[in-house]
C-alpha cells in the first residue's frame, strides 16, 4: 500500500508537471525535446495499461502546435522490487504505441541502493533490445544548503532533505529545505515537512529537534513558524516526556520547572489538537467533504496513531470513508 512519502512524491510531479522535464535536462544531462506544455494524463492510462500495470504519473510534453513530443512515466520507487523490470518496460511500450511519441520512465528514487538498482538496464530478450530507466537518486541530486537557493528550488530542495538528510551535512541540508517551505502554504508545507521527518534517522532527528527547540528558546525565528508550532504541539515524536523531564533537570538553564510542567501538558493535549486541525485542512484542500458524523468522528478521536494513519490515507483518497477506513 503507498506511503504518505510515496504518495507526497508524486503529489509533488503532479502539482509541478515542469519539474520533471527541467530536472531531466539539469540534472540528468537528457536532451528534452523542445516544447511549450506539460501536461498530467493520468487518467487516461487505465485504457492504456492493464489493472496489473498501473504507473504513478503519465506527462505529456507538447510543442506550440501542441504536437506531442514525449510521455514521461514517472516511478517513485522507495524499495527495490523485481516486478518493476517487467513493468517498466510495459509502461514504455504501450504509452508509445498508443500515443504514437517516445515514451521513458523516469524513476525517483531517494535511496541510493535503490537508485543504482533502478538505474540497470532492462534487457528484454536475448540481449535484442532494453529499456534503460533514468533516475533521480542521491548521485544526481544536489545538496541544498543555501537557504536562499531552497526558496528558489522548494521541490528540489525537499528531495535534497530526503536524499541527502541523513548524511554529513544532513542537518545543514533539512535546514535549508525547512526555510524553503516558508513560501509555501501550510498544507503543503507540513505534508513536505513530515516526507523529510519520516526519511530522518533517530540521531539526525534528535540533531533536528534540539537544533529547534535552542532557537527558540533563544529568540532566533530562523524556521517557519509551522514548524515551531509542531514542537510547540509535540508533533515531532522525539519530543517524549523523558526529555522533557531532563530540560526540567537543568539541560536548558533558563526553562524553569514550571513551565515545562506547563509544556508537558500543552503538548499532550496540543498533540491531538494539531493532528486534527492538519487532517481537516488536508481534506479541504483535497476537496473532500465531510458529513456531520465524519466530523464528530474526527473530533472525538484520541488516539494518535489513528489520526496518523487517517491524515497518510488523504494523498490519493478521494471520499471521507477511504480516509476514515
Amino acid at each position: 500500500m503507498p506511503t504518505l512519502e510515496h504518495n507526497a512524491l508524486v503529489e509533488m510531479f503532479r502539482e509541478h508537471p515542469e519539474l520533471a522535464p527541467r530536472l531531466l535536462a539539469t540534472l540528468l544531462h537528457v536532451e528534452v525535446p523542445p516544447h511549450a506544455a506539460v501536461a498530467v494524463v493520468e487518467s487516461s492510462l487505465d485504457q492504456l495499461i492493464p489493472v496489473e500495470f498501473r504507473a504513478d504519473l503519465v506527462l505529456e510534453l507538447r510543442d506550440e502546435r501542441d504536437a506531442l513530443v514525449l510521455a514521461m512515466v514517472i516511478e517513485v520507487q522507495r524499495d527495490v522490487d523485481p516486478d518493476k523490470k517487467y513493468s517498466w518496460p510495459a509502461y514504455v511500450a504501450v504509452v508509445r504505441a498508443r500515443k504514437r511519441c517516445g515514451a521513458i520512465v523516469l524513476v525517483v528514487a531517494p535511496d541510493a541502493g535503490v537508485a543504482a538498482w533502478a538505474a540497470e538496464n532492462i534487457d528484454l530478450g536475448l540481449g535484442r533490445g532494453n529499456v534503460a530507466p533514468l533516475v533521480l537518486g542521491p548521485a544526481v541530486v544536489p545538496e541544498i544548503t543555501d537557504p536562499a537557493d531552497a526558496e528558489k528550488e522548494t521541490e528540489l530542495a525537499v528531495l535534497s532533505a530526503v536524499a541527502h538528510g541523513n548524511g554529513p551535512s544532513g542537518l545543514t541540508v533539512v535546514q535549508a529545505a525547512l526555510a524553503g517551505l516558508g513560501r509555501l502554504d501550510q498544507e503543503h508545507a507540513m505534508v513536505y515537512f513530515q516526507l523529510i521527518w519520516n526519511g530522518l534517522r533517530e540521531p539526525m532527528r534528535q540533531a533536528l529537534e534540539a537544533l529547534v527547540m535552542e532557537r527558540q528558546i533563544e529568540g532566533e525565528a530562523t524556521f517557519p513558524p509551522f514548524v515551531q508550532k509542531l514542537v510547540d504541539r509535540g508533533k515531532l515524536e522525539g519530543m517524549r516526556e523523558g526529555k522533557l523531564e531532563g530540560m526540567r533537570e537543568g539541560k536548558l538553564e533558563g526553562m524553569r520547572e514550571g513551565k515545562l510542567e506547563g509544556m508537558l501538558e500543552g503538548v499532550r493535549e496540543g498533540k491531538l489538537e494539531g493532528k486534527r486541525d492538519t487532517l481537516l485542512r488536508l481534506l479541504a484542500r483535497a476537496g473532500i467533504g465531510l458529513t456531520e458524523n465524519e466530523s464528530a468522528r474526527i473530533q472525538a478521536c484520541t488516539d494518535v496513531a489513528t489520526l496518523d494513519r487517517w491524515i497518510e490515507n488523504v494523498l490519493g483518497a478521494k471520499t471521507a470513508t477511504e480516509v476514515l477506513s
